[in-house]
């Protein structure tokens, strides 16, 4: 079970602002940041592998929220992130682990097969944690077949488990809808 806090739910974001499309994703975290930032959420993002959500990270900061970070051994933080909450967990398969033993839900943002590895990862590290996907340009209309097609089979109540977003507002929307219930 993810940790609570009185504010405001616990998110884990899953966010990378490399490849294809970089300007319209840097929008999207930027957006995504402030919006949640602004409802009282705390922010736990993952920075691996020199992916690191600046957008995202930078948004929620200036909208006052709470942004904290779970490195890989490797990772420089860059001068505007300075005194930011970082841990730092060498090991994939132990900072997916502390990710999900974290947070209260996941969200996938668009990105690149790394982040949505690492939600896959992080989701199945904490098996019973909901999920919410920003389904922008069909981002995740590969997983949302997935979830039709195995998980309505072996996952009991997929359907609260998982939901898929069309907009960053939809996004809060749903997951508010999927912490409720939890």
């Amino acid at each position: 079970m993810g940790a609570v806090t009185a504010g405001g739910p616990v998110i884990g974001i899953l966010a990378s602002d490399r490849g294809p499309g970089e300007a319209e994703r840097a929008n999207l975290m930027s957006e995504t940041g402030r919006l949640f930032a602004r409802r009282g959420a705390r922010l736990v993002c993952l920075a691996e592998n020199g992916v690191l959500p600046m957008p995202l990270i930078s948004a929620a900061r200036t909208a006052g929220g709470s942004v904290e970070l779970l490195a890989d051994a490797d990772l420089a933080l860059p001068p505007a992130l300075a005194g930011i909450a970082m841990s730092v967990v060498p090991e994939r398969a132990a900072r997916l682990a502390q990710l999900a033993g974290s947070v209260e839900v996941l969200v996938g943002l668009p990105g690149s097969l790394a982040s949505a590895s690492a939600l896959f990862g992080a989701w199945a590290a904490g098996q019973q944690l909901p999920v919410v996907m920003l389904n922008r340009h069909r981002a995740y209309e590969a997983v949302k077949g997935f979830a039709a097609d195995v998980l309505f089979h072996s996952v009991r109540n997929y359907d609260r488990q998982i939901q898929f977003a069309d907009s960053v507002e939809d996004l809060w929307n749903k997951v508010s809808w999927v912490l409720q219930q939890r």
